[in-house]
């Protein structure tokens, strides 16, 4: 299944992208995508109600927005230098341990909403990146048992204000936070879906394309960052795991670093998973 949410911010319902492409409403099921969805078995809920009523759900107008995915989760734990090709360009060795930071939820957006450049930003930074959604509560679990607890994937662009990231005391949570900082979407594909170990993925920032690669060149593959991370905390459905990004950020762009500037437009996508576009604007 594909799973998406719609309207206004704050004021979302759950739909489902059916087999032949057609968006329909399921707020008839009676459940957002949540914790306790997720928790609680509603994958296959839902897909049992889809056999019975789905044929009566009401279609979707294409022109709604479309809201992130799943409901904000409690946490979006990220893990940063995941691609062999993104450290190479930074000049760095590969990390033996997956690095890990904590996104706040308050950046967490719809997939196509505005991306607002912080106050006093100057170095506004794209992140294209795989998704991954737990479906089942994780703690100290083995690798082997790893995508067991994925309800599914989804496209996510990890935006970074390089500035408050890295110079403004060494914490990278303050470059990772700011608001519309987590657009998420355009849908969540369950599991049985996608391969997440071979998936192409690319980004394109007024038209040219910045960022192409695979998530064939992740240094840590999906199994392995969510047991690891699992090992440092519960992960509760709905949470939200986002795996890296490859080569070719503007903070390394050659040979000047390149930012976002009110009025530039990025698109990304992931095979499987759609495409999202923001719009860059001004601090309100």
């Amino acid at each position: 299944m594909k799973l998406f949410r719609f309207g206004r911010p704050g004021e979302e319902k759950p739909g489902v992208i059916t087999q032949d492409g057609a968006r329909v409403d399921v707020s008839g099921f009676g459940q957002d995508y949540n914790e306790a969805f997720f928790g609680g078995d509603g994958l296959a809920r839902l897909g049992a109600w889809l056999q019975k009523q789905g044929a009566s759900a009401p279609k979707i107008d294409s022109g709604l927005r479309l809201g992130p995915a799943v409901c904000r989760p409690s946490k979006i734990v990220c893990v940063g230098l995941n691609y062999h090709e993104h450290a190479t360009e930074q000049g760095i060795a590969p990390p033996k341990e997956p690095v890990i930071f904590l996104k706040a939820t308050t950046a967490y957006c719809g997939p196509n909403d505005d991306l607002i450049i912080p106050r006093a930003s100057k170095k506004t930074d794209w992140e294209v990146e795989l998704a991954v959604v737990i479906g089942k509560k994780a703690s100290y679990v083995s690798k082997a048992d790893a995508l067991a607890h994925v309800a599914g994937f989804a496209l996510h662009n990890d935006y970074s204000e390089r500035e408050f990231q890295l110079e403004r005391g060494g914490q990278w949570d303050k470059g990772k936070g700011c608001d519309t900082f987590a657009p998420f979407g355009p849908f969540m594909a369950t599991a049985d879906e996608v391969d997440c170990g071979h998936l192409g993925m690319w980004l394109k920032v007024n038209g040219v394309m910045k960022q192409k690669s695979n998530t064939s060149d992740m240094i840590f593959d999906v199994p392995t960052a969510i047991s690891y991370i699992s090992q440092f905390m519960t992960l509760l459905p709905g949470d939200i795991i986002s795996t890296g990004t490859p080569p070719g950020v503007g903070a390394f762009a050659k040979p000047t670093p390149q930012y976002l500037v009110p009025g530039d437009v990025v698109e990304l996508g992931i095979e499987g998973l759609g495409e999202s576009r923001q719009r860059v604007v001004a601090p309100i």
